[in-house]
């Protein structure tokens, strides 16, 4: 078919420049949507009709149904071939519960004769070809940031909303261009704290509300302390209070439950999501604590004040100029780190017909889906149904080496399975306008562009890191174009596409493999479209760049490599968890084994330092470092933090006790815990342990104790159990490793 225009398929058919948000506005008879504009740095806003629409296979399920729905007639082969329009969502609710009794089937049902979108803004981006921002940059947009305090009783290790005494102490606010102000606990009583808050946000009315672990900590602690003094949380341009709903985000294996908040005519944001998404593609966070993300991104201020969290609420009441300098850090770091994570976003909403904070927290099988049922809709072209699952095969991993490697370099093939489809021309069978292969070479582009810019080196890291963090996303958006179509959910699968692509892949990878062997390197690990390697020794830089032509020159036509890695050393530890050098001397570590929350504080410390010493050519100072960290524990030096587990409790105590009755549970430290301690622990709470006794080997819910309970004069922390793990751990971190991967025939892999 004829090319699609480049910026009306990317950037959607109808330009609407300043858009900062879209709300449904229902009415009796006839819906509106209001839009909220930008323009000239003045906030405006106007309404427009919108009919709810639905698809479905045919129109004689809705027969006899009133209002009557306007039917649209859709051309093409695909099964729903019909449009039903309603005057209003309520009109379509209503046909739903019809559909639903007339048909025995809902609408996520596998075979169901309908389907429909049930956010009406995203209906109305899709059918109206808008898109957000326009010529806006995101410093144009108003930002209002937000980070809160909380008391908590000293004999506790964390705050929870629904204990009476679990105040908020403070509430820090800051738009990012230099204003912050701090609503202090000292000043005003909580339900005055709330009040003003309030105040603010209405009087600076931002156009995004963001925080860092907003979600999960922050709003629904005032939404509770709200309710708890009866002040509405009227956060919203037209003066309604925040809505919230159950959702759950997915990053990579991570799976996060959380409360989603929508404030009306704001985008409402949390970069602790933003952050998890990130660190997909990087795995170069540690954890995703404000504090540890500030410092990845080199914004955390030289000067800026570290509390622990177990003495925030003490240093309110005895360092108060501490704390508050603490609160604004806080408020300040989010204010930092928010650009940065949300530029790929907002790079997206310029693209996709979803809002911003939908977009933050989306998957990307959704994404793609969106960008093509916004062409077919504009087509009025029928739609596919999904096909029923399938299994292939997938991509190629292998680890060829475990143990230290010197000189490492990493090649990866740009877009592997885009570039495959590419190259073949092909687009899912059920798509016949051919959107789908058109969206992925413009946005390919996009990313190449995108990644050359942050290479520059005459930027400034700060602006380099934000379009590495865009070619990163959207690296990671053009390579789920495959997966989407292996997806069960999508509308437009293929998994002979899918199967074929990867076989393809597969092939390529292994030949390439073949290649740098042949040229004398050694391979380390392959994960689906990289590889790491170690080059043939000896090597000038005239050298290597021979090498680099000599390998890529056998790649089949349309695939291209880029080195775009190279480290003092690599600590392979087992497929996909590796430890890196990089020339300044900075130790990253990339893998969910390096980073478990499995191990105690003091053992992800004595990994870091293993590795660093490692890579660093100075593993003959392990011994001592052994030998050091066994005599502080078994000196008992270290502080409770360093050998105490925190858990979250699902369940209250009650619960989990009435269920371990009826057998369906085993014992858990946490909850035993919490169950032995006489204090009021509730779902929700945070529970840290350590263990007790004189054995290494101890069942650990019978000698768990609280860490709030630890007595630094009379410690009982147990020395053997702890010493047990700490020489565990070092025994697999043999610090004989190979330093080459010719020498590893005659070490012992480390599992």
């Amino acid at each position: 078919m004829k090319p699609l225009s480049r910026d009306e398929l990317v950037y959607g058919f109808t330009p609407e420049p300043g858009l900062v948000a879209v709300e449904h506005a229902p009415g009796e008879t006839a819906d509106a949507m209001t839009l909220f504009l930008r323009r000239d740095g003045k906030l405006a806003t106007h309404q427009e009709p919108f009919a709810p629409f639905l698809w479905l296979t045919k129109a004689e399920p809705l027969a006899g149904f009133e209002p009557a729905p306007e039917i649209v007639r859709l051309a093409g082969d695909n099964p729903f071939r019909v449009l039903a329009r309603f005057p209003t969502w309520a009109a379509l609710e209503r046909a739903l519960g019809h559909l639903r009794k007339v048909t025995g089937r809902t609408p996520s049902d596998p075979g169901a004769p309908y389907f429909v979108l049930r956010d009406p803004v995203q209906q109305f981006l899709l059918d109206t070809g808008r898109t957000s921002f326009g010529d806006l940059l995101l410093p144009d947009l108003e930002f209002l940031f937000l980070d809160i305090e909380t008391d908590c009783d000293p004999a506790r290790d964390f705050s929870n909303p629904d204990r009476e005494e679990d105040r908020i102490l403070s509430i820090a606010l800051a738009d990012g261009r230099g204003w912050t102000q701090l609503l202090d606990g000292r000043d005003l009583d909580e339900k005055a704290l709330l009040k003003k808050f309030v105040e603010l946000v209405r009087q600076r009315d931002p156009d995004v509300v963001a925080g860092h672990n907003l979600f999960k900590f922050d709003l629904p602690y005032l939404e509770t302390r709200a309710k708890r003094h009866r002040v509405p949380l009227a956060l919203g341009r037209d003066g309604s209070r925040i809505e919230s709903f159950a959702s759950r985000f997915t990053a990579a294996e991570r799976t996060v439950a959380y409360s989603r908040y929508h404030v009306h005519g704001r985008q409402v944001v949390d970069t602790y999501l933003l952050a998890l998404a990130y660190d997909v593609s990087h795995r170069a966070l540690e954890n995703h604590t404000l504090k540890t993300v500030a410092r990845h991104f080199g914004v955390a201020a030289p000067d800026r004040t570290y509390l622990d969290g177990r003495r925030i609420a003490a240093a309110f009441r005895d360092d108060h100029e501490a704390f508050l300098r603490y609160a604004l850090d806080d408020v300040r770091e989010t204010a930092a780190i928010a650009p940065i994570l949300l530029n790929a976003a907002y790079a997206q909403s310029l693209i996709l017909p979803l809002p911003l904070e939908t977009i933050c927290v989306r998957g990307n099988a959704g994404k793609i889906e969106a960008l093509l049922l916004r062409e077919y809709l504009r087509a009025r072209q029928a739609v596919p149904a999904p096909e029923p699952p399938q299994t292939f095969e997938g991509g190629y991993t292998d680890l060829f080496f475990e143990g230290l490697a010197r000189d490492v370099h990493h090649c990866d093939v740009r877009s592997l399975y885009p570039s495959i489809l590419l190259r073949e021309g092909r687009s899912p069978r059920n798509d016949p306008l051919g959107v789908f292969l058109q969206l992925l070479a413009h946005l390919r582009d996009f990313r190449i562009d995108a990644k050359k810019r942050a290479q520059d080196p005459t930027l400034s890291p700060a602006a380099a890191g934000r379009w590495d963090a865009l070619q990163a996303t959207f690296k990671i958006l053009i390579n789920s174009f495959y997966g989407y179509l292996g997806f069960p959910q999508a509308r437009f699968n293929d998994y002979e596409l899918a199967a074929g692509v990867t076989e393809q892949g597969r092939e390529i990878l292994r030949g390439m493999v073949a290649k740098l062997r042949e040229l004398g390197a050694q391979p380390i690990e392959i994960d689906t479209d990289g590889i790491y390697f170690t080059p043939p020794g000896g090597l000038d830089d005239a050298g290597l760049a021979r090498f680099q032509k000599d390998f890529r020159g056998h790649l089949p036509a349309g695939i291209e490599v880029e080195f775009d890695g190279r480290y003092p050393a690599m600590f392979s530890y087992k497929m996909k968890n590796y430890a890196l050098l990089e020339d300044d001397g900075t130790v990253i570590l990339k893998g969910a084994a390096l980073k478990s929350r499995g191990l105690e504080p003091f053992q992800r410390d004595f990994l870091r330092e293993w590795l660093t010493l490692t890579l660093h050519g100075r593993a003959e100072e392990i011994p001592a470092m052994v030998a050091r960290r066994r005599a502080e524990i078994a000196a008992r030096q270290l502080p409770v933090a360093a050998f105490a587990k925190t858990e979250m409790l699902t369940d209250s105590p009650a619960t989990y006790q009435r269920k371990r009755e009826a057998g369906g549970k085993s014992r858990q430290p946490a909850y035993e815990v919490a169950l032995a301690s006489g204090r009021e622990f509730q779902a929700g709470d945070a529970v840290a342990y350590y263990v007790t006794g004189d054995k290494k080997n101890v069942p650990v819910h019978a000698h768990a104790k609280l860490a709030a309970a630890f007595d630094p004069a009379h410690r009982d922390e147990n020395v053997p159990y702890y010493l047990a793990k700490l020489d565990a751990l070092a025994k697999k971190l043999d610090a004989r490793s190979p330093e080459t991967p010719e020498a590893q025939d005659d070490q012992p892999t480390l599992f």
